[in-house]
């Protein structure tokens, strides 16, 4: 979650510097940095049910689940991003030691009032850039509603709503279950 932006531009490399010495996260965009704010129970119980399910489903392949403590570099827009769930099954990243990644083909940002519009604009422009995306996953926070954004094989975005009742697919993972799965245990759902 954005929090607030420091007023001046800095490199990727003073980012990253900083970065590793902060005690809080910061998100880059193109020479400005923004705080992350902490997050609330239903956003962190969400995190970690999918973190969990693609977890145990992805175990037997080579690919690696990783939190929002894992940035990922996108480079064509200048951006460093902490999703909320990523995954990546490229053969560059798994025996890196980097705190970012550059190849995910998943990605998973868990909406808040303050993000949506981020999220599903300017952000989710940013990651089509990515070259090994697949898929992009916003999941609601306070009613079951999942929005899946898909690359198509002409290379366009198909967004596909997922509501309550309903069984979600993430297509790049080959990865089903009721919708119910994700939210098991969210405090406050209406």
């Amino acid at each position: 979650m954005v929090a607030g932006q420091k007023k001046f531009h800095i490199s990727a490399e003073e980012y990253l510097v900083g970065e590793r010495v902060s005690p809080i996260k910061h998100e880059y965009r193109q020479g400005h940095v923004y705080a992350m704010m902490g997050a609330k129970k239903p956003h962190l119980v969400l995190a970690s049910n999918l973190v969990m399910l693609l977890g145990n489903h992805l175990s037997a392949t080579p690919c690696l689940v990783f939190t929002s403590d894992i940035k990922v570099r996108l480079e064509a827009t200048d951006c460093y991003y902490y999703p909320d769930v990523a995954v990546t099954c490229d053969e560059r990243e798994l025996n890196g030691n980097e705190d970012f990644i550059l190849y995910p083909s998943f990605v998973i940002e868990i909406l808040s009032s303050s993000t949506a519009a981020f999220d599903r604009g300017e952000k989710f422009a940013d990651y089509q850039t990515c070259p090994t995306l697949k898929e992009y996953v916003l999941v609601d926070q306070i009613q079951m509603q999942v929005e899946c954004y898909r690359l198509s094989s002409v290379g366009d975005w198909i967004g596909q709503t997922y509501l309550a009742g309903e069984e979600i697919s993430f297509s790049s993972l080959d990865f089903h279950c009721p919708i119910a799965h994700l939210y098991q245990k969210v405090p406050g759902l209406l």
